[in-house]
């Protein structure tokens, strides 16, 4: 059996108690700080917590924009997703939210109703061959070659970040790094071609409630197309799909969708 990626998706489902307000492109942000005020006392008082709440990478990411500019309504229910790699957490975090009082920019007050999700095993092992896809980057996606942030998604740069990532919560919270021939994924990677790539910048920031500096959380999005050997990456991109890829994917970011085209 080759290698896979285990973790739990889990709806949260709130309502309303006052009006809320998600500022926009934001929501998964405003779901993170208020996580991070839950757990603060915990932390100062020296009892830890589940390891995937302190230290990257983070056990878990949000989905959250179908919250961003929202208005939701006194009496009103909403939900949001949250993808868990610490898969021994989940009482932990099922805990932590049960205590969220107030969210939004006016700290509007919540009732927490339900939470739903079960395990989920992602097999890593490509079975069909694949000559073309497409990838939707949905949320600001901002990947790396080295140290320089790329404009473009190329796919090699793309599939090795994808695949480091996996390999770093594997390791973190699962059974191990991947046992894969990394250079070779990489050299293979390298010969699929972009043939159409449409991607725009977008900006956008965030202010940190512990020092109050502000920080860039923005990236590309829009799509693009790829032709060549793909068998072997399609796994890997579905399983992107869940934990995101680039930088700042706990709030949300660098969240893509794969359209394979036989």
């Amino acid at each position: 059996m080759g290698d896979c990626l285990e973790l739990v998706p889990l709806r949260f489902v709130f309502a309303a108690q006052e009006e809320i307000r998600f500022p926009a492109g934001k929501a998964g942000n405003t779901l993170r700080g208020a996580l991070g005020t839950i757990l603060r006392p915990v932390e100062r008082a020296g009892m830890g917590g589940p390891s995937g709440w302190r230290a990257g990478p983070r056990g878990f990411v949000f989905r959250a924009r179908h919250l961003d500019g929202r208005r939701v309504e006194a009496g009103e229910e909403f939900s949001f997703d949250v993808h868990l790699f610490d898969v021994a957490a989940v009482d932990g975090l099922v805990e932590a939210f049960g205590k969220l009082e107030a969210l939004g920019a006016r700290r509007g007050r919540v009732e927490f109703r339900r939470v739903t999700g079960r395990p989920l095993r992602l097999e890593l092992e490509g079975t069909e061959a694949v000559n073309r896809l497409r990838v939707r980057f949905v949320t600001p996606t901002e990947l790396k070659s080295g140290e320089r942030v790329v404009e473009r998604p190329e796919f090699g740069i793309l599939a090795v970040r994808v695949r480091d990532r996996i390999s770093a919560l594997r390791e973190r919270y699962g059974p191990g790094p991947l046992w894969i021939d990394f250079r070779g994924f990489g050299e293979r990677a390298s010969r699929v071609e972009m043939t159409r790539c449409a991607v725009e910048w977008r900006e956008v920031e965030r202010r940190s409630s512990r020092t109050g500096q502000r920080h860039s959380i923005g990236g590309f999005v829009g799509e693009a197309e790829y032709e060549g050997e793909l068998r072997e990456f399609v796994p890997y991109l579905r399983a992107a799909e869940w934990t995101g890829v680039g930088r700042h994917t706990v709030w949300g970011n660098g969240e893509i969708a794969v359209d394979v085209q036989k």
